[in-house]
């Protein structure tokens, strides 16, 4: 508590200990890591708060002694039990969860937990005895009500009676009457009022509480044979109880902790096994407006100057809090990407220790608490004010060979001054880091902000000044300073400014690093989904090759015709699968000129990403993509790694004039295969009219053509007669 309070952490802490079932000490024993592992799974859960309950030391005592517990607290047992029955019951995930289901509750004692009401009275119906003792008493105090109603009412009774009222004296209900009722009433006097007027306690009553308190010490007597059979089993699983007991205050840690930190937005720092602390937007909680405070000290002494009352002191505790916090896995206010060391001891060397009582001055009692350090290890010390008490050039070189003889043990040490000598003496060593308090030369008031690498000027004259003390005093205290010391001062005061502007330039240079590498980042994420999407595409074309290359060569086994055309069927489907991602369709409309790979036409109409287009006569619907205007100059067409032969300059006709049929049936094969693979809807073949042998074995060919949708004469001005329109 003494360090709780040199650290001004005692309202802070008081707070989480309200969160607490019951008292206990902040420190948790056990494995730290397990600690934390426990307190972050149970952050991602809603859970019941556990109940209060009292401290049960004493009372495992008496158990392991074979007392006799009292019925309050082998409640406060079932509370601990029935807690336990509920955390099991939410089947937590992870390590908690398996310690939590670990813990196996004896049936026996499951069992004691149904004995008690949620108020820890007994339950009557447990013992039928109380079951008749309790109708008994309550139809007892049912009399008793009713006898003192009829009594206030009874017409003899008004005259004496003072009020009507039903009054308590000593634990008894009792009646406000004048003197001389005893010729109208039978009664004891069990007490005198202010105003001379008696309480007294009716016979009829006073019977009535006599059955009353007979009922209750018959109930006594059932309730302590009670206690004593469940004290006896307590006693055999007195282990059990012993376990239960600690394992809750060991709950009652993790839950006190996680509400907490929920409650406050605050963080649990897991204490690394090094000795760095790495402060980010820490906020030492007893101001009331912190400025969050970001520090390096990953070096062995930490030397703090700089302006008065610019909050050195406060960084100094900050430093000994957030170490004190992070030890005990306490939340703090702070990133939760803070880097805080764990140490052994946490030494504050904060306030006069000057004390009349003891005959000890304050630079004496500073000497003997520093003397006490050489003795010890793995320590975190904080000094504020070093040089206290004595002549500052005198201490600074005393406490510079004190420091560096500590430094030669596993000690860490914060210190503050205002004196600058003893920063000047230890600003080369390289485990020593300098931090300033910053001042604003223009408002005239401390920033309460920290600067690493420089020594602060204390601004004492500002400061007095700011505090009331009269100019003309300031300006004459000045020059007395003297014009050397004020450069000196100045030349701080320079460097301090350079050290700032250095400051503001590398953040500056900082974010703007961090948006280059965000953005380079960005790039690289977007690069390798790309090459992720061609590898993915490359492998899916490959695929669709090898398929299509498949099904080709089976076309080339087929030995029927029909199984032939079904295997380039789907040749030519899977080839079709096979198109690029079409490209986004220039803009054209309804009667724009187009050009259609090889062949010119007129967009007739346009749906969705398809245009219907006019070309030689012959309408086709084609993809938007694939057309170009007509004036446009052509392009090189990406085609897919999937090849299938097919002429070069493919048309939408075919003419069979002259051929005998089996040529001709051989060209309509190949002419339709060819077709199907450029993705033509409609062709046309010329066949002539003739003796019609030639057109009646084309068109039996088309009829059993499984890709052959329909087809019919086409129109005079395209042959008529003599020509087959095809719709594929």
């Amino acid at each position: 508590m003494d360090l709780e309070k040199k650290l001004d952490l005692t309202d802070f802490l008081d707070q989480l200990r309200d969160f607490f079932a019951r008292p206990k000490p902040l420190s948790m024993e056990g494995d730290v890591h397990i600690h934390y592992e426990f307190l972050m799974q149970l952050c991602s859960y809603t859970f019941k708060e556990p109940p209060k309950v009292q401290v049960l030391d004493d009372a495992l005592m008496r158990l392991k002694k074979q007392g006799v517990l009292t019925l309050s607290e082998i409640f406060e047992f079932v509370k601990i039990v029935r807690y336990f029955t509920y955390l099991k019951s939410l089947e937590f995930e992870g390590s908690l969860g398996a310690w939590l289901q670990s813990i196996e509750i004896p049936e026996q004692i499951d069992e004691i937990t149904n004995y008690f009401d949620e108020k820890g009275n007994i339950k009557s119906e447990i013992d039928e005895r109380l079951v008749v003792l309790d109708n008994a008493l309550s139809h007892t105090k049912t009399q008793i009500r009713q006898k003192l109603q009829a009594l206030i009412n009874a017409k003899k009774l008004q005259s004496y009676l003072v009020d009507r009222q039903i009054h308590f004296v000593g634990g008894e209900e009792a009646l406000l009457v004048r003197g001389g009722f005893n010729h109208v009433l039978k009664a004891t006097v069990i007490g005198r009022s202010s105003g001379g007027f008696f309480y007294v306690l009716p016979q009829e009553i006073k019977e009535l509480k006599s059955k009353e308190a007979d009922l209750l010490s018959q109930m006594e007597e059932i309730h302590y044979e009670i206690k004593k059979s469940i004290s006896a089993l307590f006693n055999k699983h007195l282990k059990f109880l012993q376990f239960i007991n600690r394992a809750f205050d060991r709950f009652d840690h993790y839950q006190a902790r996680v509400r907490f930190a929920k409650a406050k937005n605050l963080h649990i720092i897991l204490p690394k096994s090094d000795n760095k602390i790495i402060l980010k937007s820490f906020a030492h909680p007893a101001i009331e407006h912190p400025k969050p405070v970001d520090l390096v000290f990953d070096k062995k002494v930490l030397i703090v100057t700089g302006v008065n009352a610019g909050g050195k002191t406060m960084l100094l505790k900050s430093i000994l809090a957030s170490a004190y916090m992070a030890k005990y896995l306490i939340p703090m206010q702070c990133d939760p990407k803070s880097h805080i060391g764990r140490f052994k001891e946490i030494v504050p060397i904060i306030e006069d220790p000057q004390n009349v009582k003891n005959d000890i001055s304050t630079f004496a009692g500073r000497m003997l608490e520093f003397s006490r350090l050489f003795s010890k290890n793995h320590l975190l010390v904080g000094v504020d004010e070093i040089e206290l008490g004595t002549d500052s050039d005198e201490a600074a070189t005393l406490f510079k060979v004190i420091i560096e003889e500590l430094m030669k043990k596993d000690i860490k040490i914060a210190i503050t001054t205002h004196h600058k000598r003893l920063a000047s003496l230890m600003a080369a060593h390289e485990d020593v880091e300098l931090v300033a308090a910053m001042y604003d030369e223009e408002k005239g008031v401390p920033t309460y902000e920290f600067l690493q690498g420089i020594i602060g000027k204390s601004y004492a004259f500002e400061t007095a000044r700011r505090y009331g003390i009269p100019l003309g005093i300031v300006q004459r205290a000045k020059k007395e300073y003297g014009e050397d010391q004020e450069k000196l001062s100045e030349l701080i005061e320079r460097g301090s400014e350079l050290e700032r502007a250095l400051k503001e330039k590398n953040q500056k240079l900082d974010l703007e690093l961090s948006r280059v590498t965000r953005e380079r980042m960005l790039l690289q994420e977007e690069r390798e989904k790309f090459h992720e999407m061609l590898k993915n595409e490359k492998r899916k074309l490959e695929q669709i090759y090898q398929e299509a290359v498949s099904e080709a060569k089976k076309a080339l086994r087929a030995k029927e015709e029909k199984e032939l055309h079904r295997h380039l069927t789907k040749a030519a489907q899977i080839a079709k699968s096979a198109k690029l991602k079409e490209k986004e369709p220039e803009e054209l409309k309804v009667g724009d000129s187009v050009k259609y790979r090889k062949t010119k036409g007129v967009i007739l109409s346009i749906r969705g990403k398809e245009a219907m287009i006019e070309a030689d006569g012959m309408k086709l619907r084609v993809p938007l993509s694939e057309l170009k205007r007509s004036s446009a100059p052509q392009k090189k067409k990406s085609t897919s790694k999937v090849r299938v032969n097919k002429p070069k300059a493919l048309s939408v006709k075919l003419d069979l004039h002259g051929l005998r049929v089996e040529e001709a049936l051989e060209k309509t094969d190949k002419f339709l295969s060819d077709a199907l693979l450029a993705g033509f809807d409609e062709v046309l073949i010329y066949h002539g009219v003739g003796s019609g042998k030639l057109a009646r074995a084309v068109r039996e060919f088309l009829k059993k053509h499984p890709r052959v949708v329909s087809y019919e004469d086409a129109p005079p001005q395209m042959g008529g007669f003599g020509a087959t329109v095809v719709k594929l």
